[in-house]
């Protein structure tokens, strides 16, 4: 793609965007936008087409203490507000982000790189959690306890746990934010919120319509800039209570021994390396499907997606031969073309991965039945690749490949895929095809993850407690387990002699 082409493809998407003012490029810290103090700013680039989408305000870790120091003051009458008044703020949050819908997905394919029809699901997601949320701002329980001593009422209840960092990733730039955010913000807390650097657009466009549905001024900031001095400035801060973060298990590793100084409390949602196991019941084309949404999806930047996919034998060659004809008529390009499946990666390292657990898996034995090389559309692009029967030592096997690359390999029998399923650091979520009902519930058990998906690739939503075992992460997000820990409980003891 041309420098000339990049650019008209640039104007051509902004000047669909119907509300410009959602376009923003400053931090937002107090209710205020600002540009830090020394003016620096960093570039927002179109993956799809390298174009510079805007220079974005790069705050520092001083500034960060500002924004903590915001959210500290914020927080007393924030947490003071009937849950009603929260819960009424946090709907009308969720209700602009619907309105602008059309506008949000936008600037996430621009700054992301997946298509439209993607970033629009993801719009309809991430205005989910915040519809949840405001329900469950209103139930945050009292809990009677039965005493056990004479004349003594006894009670439990949770409240607000005061200042939240969050930490988001680029793969998810709206969702990821609202899941953590109005959960936070139900339970009465205040954040601090940084995106990363790739994609603080779409945080940014949330924060103006946080402002529209009637947040208070620094309830809700948004610091964006470089992440060490950010993170790290909120890591040290002890006024900021609790910690979310999503992003690699390495990465989270690092911020959980920076929180350690502090006690935070700690949400993480970290890597995956999730089997798709297809028994020789399943229907085969429903089985294909599956295989492809499963691995597919964010052009397979995405933790839940099918890292390794085992097919029992007997069905092993009729599968590979229909996935790949599958993968093969997948349409690679801009987010921005209609019908496009696979949109760029979103940065060179990314690339550089998925070329090295291509190479490495050839290198182990697989055999190339489907892509295998950059893709023409531009140098952030990969084909959509099939590789079969990579060795087990290979990397794609203990790795997370985070792109579209899939690998297949066959087994024979449940003990055996079960204990090759499991054999992995990770435990976020698995995928089971089979049409028993008996071993779709002893698969449910056996396989060591926080989340198993039978006959399905869809399941995360505001209710449900997304989460995995093992270095896939501490705690949950989303349902009613998600706002647990930014509470904290106190139990009241009351004499009832007086």
């Amino acid at each position: 793609m041309t420098a000339l082409h990049a650019r008209a493809i640039y104007h051509e998407a902004l000047s669909r965007l119907n509300d410009r003012h959602l376009l923003r490029d400053l931090s937002y810290v107090a209710g205020r936008w600002v540009a830090g103090k020394t003016n620096r700013s960093f570039a927002v680039t179109d993956p799809a087409s390298s174009a510079t989408l805007a220079w974005v305000a790069s705050l520092d870790g001083q500034e960060t203490v500002s924004a903590i120091d915001a959210a500290a003051d914020a927080f007393a009458a924030w947490r003071s507000l009937l849950p009603q008044r929260r819960s009424s703020i946090l709907r009308r949050w969720g209700e602009l982000m619907l309105e602008a819908r059309e506008d949000l997905a936008l600037i996430m394919t621009l700054e992301q790189g997946k298509p439209l029809a993607e970033s629009r699901g993801e719009i309809d997601y991430a205005a989910g959690f915040v519809e949840w949320y405001a329900e469950e701002a209103k139930r945050i329980n009292v809990e009677s306890v039965t005493s056990h001593l004479p004349d003594a009422e006894m009670f439990v209840r949770r409240e607000a746990l005061g200042v939240v960092g969050i930490v988001t990733p680029w793969n998810f730039p709206s969702a990821m934010i609202t899941r953590k955010a109005a959960a936070a913000l139900a339970a009465g807390c205040t954040v601090v919120s940084h995106p990363s650097s790739e994609t603080p657009l779409s945080a940014l466009a949330l924060a103006e319509l946080g402002e529209r549905a009637g947040i208070p001024a620094g309830v809700f900031n948004v610091v964006t800039g470089d992440a060490a001095p950010i993170v790290g400035a909120i890591c040290a801060d002890a006024r900021v209570r609790a910690l979310s973060f999503t992003g690699s298990t390495g990465i989270g590793k690092l911020i959980a021994g920076q929180c350690a100084t502090s006690m935070k409390r700690q949400v993480m949602e970290l890597g995956g390396h999730a089997p798709l196991i297809i028994f020789d019941d399943a229907d085969l084309d429903r089985a294909v499907d599956i295989a492809v949404n499963a691995k597919f999806a964010t052009s397979g930047q995405d933790c839940l997606a099918a890292n390794r996919i085992f097919v029992q034998r007997p069905i092993m060659e009729a599968f590979v031969a229909a996935f790949a004809r599958r993968i093969e008529a997948l349409k690679v390009g801009s987010g921005l073309t209609e019908g496009v499946d696979i949109g760029p990666l979103m940065h060179e390292r990314a690339v550089a991965k998925v070329e090295e657990h291509v190479t490495d898996a050839l290198k182990h034995g697989a055999r190339l039945a489907a892509g295998g090389k950059r893709h023409s559309a531009g140098s952030l692009f990969f084909q959509p690749t099939l590789l079969v029967e990579p060795s087990p030592d290979a990397l794609i096997m203990h790795d997370e490949t985070f792109g579209p690359v899939a690998a297949v390999t066959a087994f024979d029998s449940e003990d055996e895929v079960v204990a090759r399923a499991n054999d992995t650091e990770y435990g976020l979520v698995a995928y089971v095809v089979t049409t028993n009902g008996a071993r779709q519930l002893r698969l449910g058990r056996m396989l060591e993850f926080g989340m198993v998906a039978v006959n399905r690739v869809k399941i995360t939503g505001g209710p449900i407690p997304f989460g995995g075992w093992k270095q896939s992460g501490l705690g949950r997000e989303g349902s009613r387990h998600g706002i647990e820990a930014f509470t904290e409980l106190k139990y009241l003891c009351v004499d009832t002699t007086a």
